[in-house]
């Protein structure tokens, strides 16, 4: 199966002025498109026009440009106007409109990026938003009618007429409304007129009002009188978003005045149709144009601004190409040059709109921007190609027919490729569609070495990557080595693969604006970092891999999943003023305990108290589930979520799809949180469930104070900031001694903190201003470290021992208390101050900043897609069972002596990040334990080469370099009661034996230095001492990965079909051996004898 092929001509006329210049950028775009999308072809035709043709003594438009344009499928005019010609060149093009039966100006007037708002002369909150299209006929009024020029004879007495029939003005509402339904939902309509004292006028209201009530009663119609409409342009224009519908006068006049709301017309697009918008027809063309066409003080000197045309190609290919997809890449294209750095832009614009770049320069970067917005269509394309084996679940819509879901199991059912009936359940083994990929630097140099196995194969979609560079980079210490080779690697993934969503060094914590700008409602979100479940405050469900597990998503838009229980979280209670999200999951944690209830299972939020949480407030939660244990984390999404993403610039990342769970869903447990209980309290270093009223801790005495990390949301930022404020009004001043630092999220967050003059309180109370970045939290970019034995009160999310500099202590709190301990430097509990600030000033801080409107999401049930069986070329069902992992395949023996670890092994500890990504596994295992057990790799080298743990192994970090650096000292197997989640993923995907044994007799022989022997054909554990072995189990599908080596092994087998064999080989009936008792897997959608947690 191909791409359909598309084939259009384009009559292209240069005109005068700088229209060539801007005609051969066109032809650069156009171009562009055909070199990336090669079923889109242009044969473009050019002709000279206007006062080009004038100046040689011919009619501004020949006979021959007339024909080309005839027979094309769009008009492209670059410019007209030559100021020696009189009104010749203008003349022209009234002709040539006439001749393609041009009636409608089209006319959009919206900022293409926020960059350019300091060009208008409005204060930014009246224009941030504004988005008003003119719809103006062309064809009648004033201009038309019959006229008397001022002479002597007439007794100098002149007048103009303006005539409209009742089907000039049917035709033109027409097209309004056929316009307005494009848009879901439909775009107001604003009809401008003089209905007071003009009878054409009273014609137009009368029957636009009809033709609206008859055809598109479901449009909002309003009347407005021209006088007031040219007030309301000139003072908040935003009352006029949507479509003003116009005579030829009115239109002429209102949409010059809107354009200036712009600050420069050079950057306007402008169209005239005569069909309606995406309904060409053949001798029809559209004609396309900037609506300053009078650019010949800028001819020849390189600096005229191509914004205009531009934006007129977006409209020629939205309007009347049908190549909807290509003009929205190319306005991303557009806004992503302009943006500012702290956007993800390019921050590049010409001198006209105040930028310093010539005409080459910034076209150079907006056509490497469109490339990779192409080649993000090329790539959705290629992955609707590899989905032809699938088709929808037919009948299974509703909820009739299935079990009852939670959110959690609703999205793994859309997701999932290859169900038999549109449900899941816990337990079954489901191959799942990827919608976006996560991860950081640091974690990137990791995923390179599996992605270097693979042989860097492209990606499977280019804008679902996103990647940050914010672990190990600051301003201080990005030139140095280390860091140097981390960008590098980074930026070569970028070029390479043509990244959308590269964040450069210190723009933005990786979690904090994917979160705010990216994830939705539905998606499911991968990310090599264990705090990726932070995208599950969005509605998403959002899980943290380990890095190798990630590339394969990556590469084939798809994973593997044991679809897990579920917990869920109800809250209830209002929520005092002051506490926030950080409050109430430390809560959680003190009062349910960390690696308990949400243990190997997805968290799911919901309650009627979600209507206490902010999207910051949630963010904070979903940010530390992986402390509280869960895999991953999921919002119930509401009017809030939706209120939120509606305030997106671009369309794509305002997709919606929410899901409620069933009432009568099934969870495996569900508590009750109260969020009227929720108080001020911390916990202790180095358990995040070690939490106490701060109270209890008032008077400790701090070498440190730390407000930041991603946890640390916008408002907590300038919760803290009003804490400090209100600490100054009560007479309080900082001590001299102590550390104090403050590192918010993002740019963007720093910006809107500096425009309030909160950074300034900040520096005031002797707090440093950090970049963007992981800083404290990790202590790994070289400058923001801890000292041994320095005691730290933060806003960080983990207070591992070590985590924030060898040897420091970290305490955890609220950015609120943070800032109220920081004066005296002692724990203080903040809620004297927090009483002293103006709760009305708090709440309309945020509140502004949100933008806050009313919108109602609209409820979904999945609609997953079952897969035809899997063609040849890949493999197929039943030779995915063959070879490795049959029953017949011996696999040996491990003897070895015991080193024994107790509960919640982190993997801080493990590979303490100083060392990551390191060169290879011998040179991880050279540093494993170093700080927590030094012994460990000379007795692992001396033939203790079997760990054994308690619940928990492997919290924490989701680093895949832990089970590197045990492969690198020689480990051969781990036996735990439980494994964290992202841990026994990378252990498993890596190849490294392991083995969840419950019993408890078995942990009263394996102490430390114990012989132990596995048998893993028999699936057998002895120790000496006991009498008699431990069974244990292993599913058909994690014996598979265990015997290839890993998932990296089977890629080279499967290619992007692996998922689906390695589920395909789950319903094979393919068997486990239990101490030499068959097992049969369950060869439908059901459970699996092991205890294989993802």
């Amino acid at each position: 199966m191909s791409l359909k092929s598309k084939h259009f001509k384009i009559a292209l006329l240069p005109g005068d002025g700088a229209g060539r210049e801007l005609a051969d950028q066109a032809q650069k775009v156009l171009e562009k498109i055909q070199s990336i999308r090669p079923s889109i072809t242009f044969d473009v035709f050019e002709q000279n026009f206007g006062a080009v043709e004038i100046a040689k003594g011919n009619e501004g438009l020949s006979d021959a440009a007339l024909r080309s344009c005839l027979d094309s499928d769009a008009v492209l005019l670059c410019g007209c106007g030559d100021k020696r010609y009189g009104s010749e060149p203008e003349k022209a093009l009234l002709e040539l409109r006439s001749q393609l039966g041009v009636f409608v100006n089209f006319r959009p007037v919206r900022f293409p990026s926020v960059q350019l708002h300091p060009c208008s002369s409005f204060k930014e909150h009246f224009i941030d938003g504004v988005d008003i299209t003119f719809v103006r006929d062309l064809t009648a009024g004033v201009y038309y009618g019959k006229r008397q020029e001022a002479r002597p004879a007439n007794g100098d007495v002149a007048f103009d007429t303006t005539e409209y029939s009742k089907t000039h003005i049917e035709r033109i509402a027409r097209w309004a409304g056929e316009y307005s339904r494009l848009f879901t939902p439909p775009k107001p309509v604003h009809s401008i007129d003089k209905a007071n004292v003009m009878a054409t006028s009273q014609l137009w209201r009368t029957t636009v009002t009809g033709i609206f009530a008859k055809e598109f009663p479901e449009i909002q119609l309003d009347h407005m009188l021209i006088d007031h409409a040219a007030m309301v342009l000139s003072s908040t224009p935003k009352e006029l978003n949507g479509i003003i519908l116009t005579e030829n006068l009115f239109g002429d006049i209102l949409s010059d005045q809107a354009g200036a709301i712009v600050g420069s017309q050079d950057v306007l697009p402008s169209a005239g149709f005569s069909t309606i918008y995406r309904q060409p027809q053949k001798g029809l063309p559209a004609i396309f144009e900037p609506v300053n066409l009078k650019t010949g003080a800028h001819s020849g000197l390189g600096t005229v601004n191509p914004l205009g045309v531009i934006q007129s190609l977006i409209l020629m290919l939205d309007g009347s190409l049908g190549l909807i997809e290509e003009a929205r890449s190319l306005e991303s294209a557009i806004r992503k040059t302009l943006d500012p750095h702290e956007l993800l832009g390019s921050d590049i614009m010409t001198v006209d709109i105040g930028g310093k770049a010539s005409t080459a320069e910034f076209m150079s970067t907006l056509l490497e921007n469109f490339e990779f917005a192409l080649e993000a269509l090329q790539s959705i394309d290629l992955a609707a190609l590899s989905s032809v084996f699938q088709r929808p679940i037919l009948g299974l819509r509703g909820t009739e027919s299935r079990r009852p879901m939670g959110i959690v199991e609703k999205i793994l059912t859309h997701s999932a490729i290859g169900l038999e009936k549109a449900e899941v359940k816990p337990g079954d083994m489901i191959c799942v569609a990827i919608d976006y990929i996560v991860t950081s630097e640091l974690l990137w140099a990791g995923m390179e070495k599996t992605y270097d196995q693979m042989k860097r194969p492209r990606p499977y979609r280019n804008d679902r990557i996103w990647i940050a560079l914010d672990h190990t980079i600051d301003p201080r210490t990005k030139h140095q080595p280390f860091q140097q080779d981390l960008m590098a690697k980074s930026d070569r993934l970028r070029r390479e693969a043509k990244l959308i969503d590269y964040v450069p060094a210190n723009t933005s914590i990786m979690h904090t604006d994917f979160t705010r700008e990216r994830a939705q409602p539905g998606h499911v979100v991968i990310g090599s970092d264990s705090h990726t479940c932070s995208a599950g405050s969005m509605g998403a469900l959002a899980v943290g891999f380990g890095a190798a597990d990630v590339v394969m998503p990556m590469v084939i838009g798809e994973t593997w999943f044991r679809v897990p229980e579920v917990c869920n979280i109800y809250f209830v209670g209002k929520l005092p003023f002051g506490i926030g999200g950080k409050e109430v999951i430390l809560y959680i944690l003190g009062k349910l305990k960390r690696n308990t209830i949400a243990l190997h299972r997805a968290v799911e939020y919901t309650g009627p108290g979600l209507l206490e949480l902010s999207m910051d407030a949630r963010f904070a939660i979903a940010n530390m589930t992986t402390e509280f244990g869960g895999i991953g984390a999921c919002f119930e999404a509401d009017a809030i979520t939706a209120s939120w993403i509606s305030k997106r610039p671009a369309e794509q990342h305002r997709n919606r799809m929410y899901f409620k769970p069933d009432p009568d869903a099934v969870y495996a447990v569900r508590e009750i949180i109260d969020l009227s209980l929720v108080t001020s309290t911390v916990a202790l270093c180095p358990n995040p469930d070690d939490v106490v009223p701060i109270t209890d801790k008032v008077g400790m005495a701090l070498d440190g104070c730390f407000i930041g990390a991603c946890t640390t949301t916008e408002e907590d930022l300038i919760l803290g900031a009003l804490v400090l404020e209100a600490g100054f009004r009560e007479g309080l001043s900082p001590v001299r001694h102590g550390q104090r630092r403050v590192t918010p999220g993002s740019l963007t967050i720093i910006r809107k903190l500096r425009q309030h003059g909160f950074l300034e309180l900040y520096e005031r109370a002797g707090f440093g201003i950090g970049a963007p970045g992981c800083s404290y939290c990790v202590g790994i970019n070289d400058v923001d470290v801890a000292g041994e034995g320095e005691v730290w009160l933060s806003s960080q999310n983990r207070n591992f021992k070590n985590r924030m500099g060898r040897g420091s202590l970290a305490n955890i709190t609220s950015a609120a208390a943070v800032a109220a301990s920081s004066f005296k430097m002692k724990v203080t509990d903040p809620s004297m101050i927090l009483s002293k600030i103006d709760m009305l000033k708090y709440k309309k801080l945020v509140k502004s900043w949100i933008k806050d409107v009313s919108v109602e999401p609209e409820i979904v049930e999945p609609n997953p897609k079952l897969s035809l069986p899997l063609h040849h070329g890949s493999g197929t069902a039943s030779n995915a069972t063959q070879g490795k992992g049959d029953g017949d395949l011996r696999r040996g023996i491990i003897e070895s002596k015991v080193q024994r670890f107790g509960d919640n092994v982190d993997t801080d500890a493990i590979i303490p990040a100083q060392f990551m990504p390191g060169v290879n596994n011998a040179d991880l295992g050279s540093h494993c334990f170093e700080f927590d057990r030094p012994e460990f790799r000379e007795k692992a080298l001396s033939g203790s080469r079997v760990i054994v743990a308690g619940i928990g192994f492997g919290s924490g970090s989701s680093r895949e370099d832990a089970v590197r650096a045990l492969q690198g000292a020689k480990i051969e197997a781990v036996i735990a009661k439980s494994f964290s989640f992202i841990y026994e993923r990378n252990q498993i995907n890596m190849g490294l034996y392991n083995i969840v044994m419950q019993d408890p007799s078995f942990y009263e022989f394996a102490s430390e230095d114990a012989r132990i022997t596995i048998d893993k054909d028999r699936k057998l554990v002895m120790v000496d001492g006991a009498e008699q072995g431990f069974p244990y189990s292993i599913s058909a599908l994690e014996e598979t990965l265990l015997d290839a080596g890993g998932v990296s092994s089977l890629y080279k087998k499967y290619d992007k079909t692996v998922f689906r064999h390695l589920v395909a080989r789950r319903r094979s009936g393919a068997t486990v051996v239990n101490s030499g008792i068959s097992q049969e897997v369950d060869s439908g959608c059901g459970k699996l004898s092991s205890v294989l947690n993802w």
